[in-house]
């Protein structure tokens, strides 16, 4: 998150943690003389639903009202993660070790700023990740985006791939 976003999600938790959600994080997009605040939400044990998403653009717009913390004119969302996840914290990548994440860095790492690995752990700030190039470590502040790749066979959106073998008749097609 950009010093911005830190400062707006430390402001808001507060409030969405006492209407019993979980604030994941921030994104803060200034463009011109607008912006755009993306606040994500989670609701632990549960599916976000729609009244989630209501409840706290109401009370996190009286805050912002009252604390000022965006000079110019903005866009306020509030969202649930979705299947692809946004992750913000360490603590976020540790609850998702073993799944895979797509990551952009702020500064190259490896020769590269963009790419998909697998969580493999968490260290104080730094994230584990193993990729076709091999583990790397990259600290936590050195993300700039990072979301999780959905499995979608796993979640039924997708059909299973078919195997792949020596192509031909099945076994049962041959004897007939």
């Amino acid at each position: 998150m950009t010093g911005k976003a830190t400062e707006i999600s430390e402001l808001l938790a507060p409030t969405v943690a006492a209407l019993g959600l979980e604030l994941l994080g921030v994104e803060f997009a200034p463009t011109g003389n607008s912006a755009l605040l993306r606040i994500y939400i989670d609701a632990p044990g549960r599916h976000v639903a729609i009244e989630d998403c209501e409840a706290v653009s109401r009370e996190v717009s009286a805050v912002l009202d009252v604390e000022d913390p965006i000079t110019s004119a903005y866009t306020l969302e509030v969202s649930s993660p979705g299947i692809d996840r946004p992750l913000f914290t360490p603590a976020q990548f540790a609850r998702f070790v073993g799944e895979q994440a797509k990551l952009t860095l702020r500064l190259a790492q490896d020769g590269r700023r963009r790419f998909i690995a697998r969580i493999t752990g968490v260290e104080g700030d730094v994230v584990l990740l193993s990729h076709e190039a091999g583990d790397m470590r990259v600290k936590h502040d050195n993300i700039e985006k990072a979301r999780l790749v959905p499995d979608l066979v796993a979640l039924g959106l997708a059909a299973q791939p078919k195997p792949t073998g020596p192509r031909g008749k099945r076994k049962a097609d041959k004897e007939s």
